[in-house]
């Protein structure tokens, strides 16, 4: 039987893992900023930790990025949670997951996986499963209330939202951030039920994105 001492000491204490977030929080900061080949160094000042601390919590490059990418698709998740559980508007709880999106820099998300050696790690893999999942249901509930039009998938929404966010990782074209949400707005105004023009082509699915 483990003692409590024993069991304490396996719990990660409260500032270990403020040490953590502030060290991911810190990377991801300077991932989009500057693209994920900036040195652990800089993440540590930046953070506030000793270079000792960021290589305990993450023996390596790749550990960081994966670490980054699951915080950021988790987050946008959570928001996603948040406007479906407020009961209101099916569209509105769409629209607030894409504008969080933004917000989260999510067109930095591509590039950073790909930096990877370890894109289909098991972490990355159930993060995308848990935004896959939120994403059907915000379009889903949209669908059903009539208030999203039909012609389109998921693969059209995550496609257009990435293209229109902030730029990737490292292009430091900052200026264009004003715009972001202005033209998230027209692309959302697009999707409205009922649909105004025809779309060329078949509505871009999941699949179709996984194959590329």
């Amino acid at each position: 039987m483990t003692s409590p001492s024993t069991a304490q000491r396996k719990a990660p204490r409260a500032d270990a893992l403020r040490n953590r977030e502030r060290i991911v929080t810190a990377a991801r900061e300077m991932f989009v900023e500057d693209g994920t080949d900036v040195p652990f160094d800089e993440i540590a000042r930046r953070a506030g930790v000793g270079n000792a601390t960021v290589y305990r919590n993450f023996p390596d490059r790749d550990a960081l990025v994966r670490e980054v990418v699951c915080s950021v698709m988790d987050r946008t998740v959570r928001a996603a949670e948040h406007a479906l559980g407020e009961g209101g508007d099916a569209f509105a709880a769409l629209s607030h997951f894409v504008h969080a999106c933004a917000d989260e820099r999510i067109s930095a998300l591509c590039p950073m996986i790909s930096s990877t050696s370890d894109e289909n790690h098991p972490d990355l893999e159930a993060a995308r499963q848990r935004v896959e999942r939120i994403v059907e249901e915000l379009m889903g509930r949209a669908r059903a209330a009539g208030l999203l039009r039909g012609d389109v998938g998921f693969g059209d929404l995550m496609v257009a939202v990435a293209q229109l966010s902030r730029p990737p990782a490292g292009a430091a074209c900052f200026s264009v951030d004003r715009f972001v949400h202005r033209h998230l707005q027209l692309f959302l105004d697009g999707l409205r039920a009922p649909a105004r023009s025809t779309l060329p082509g078949s509505a871009v699915t999941l699949e179709d994105l996984r194959q590329g």
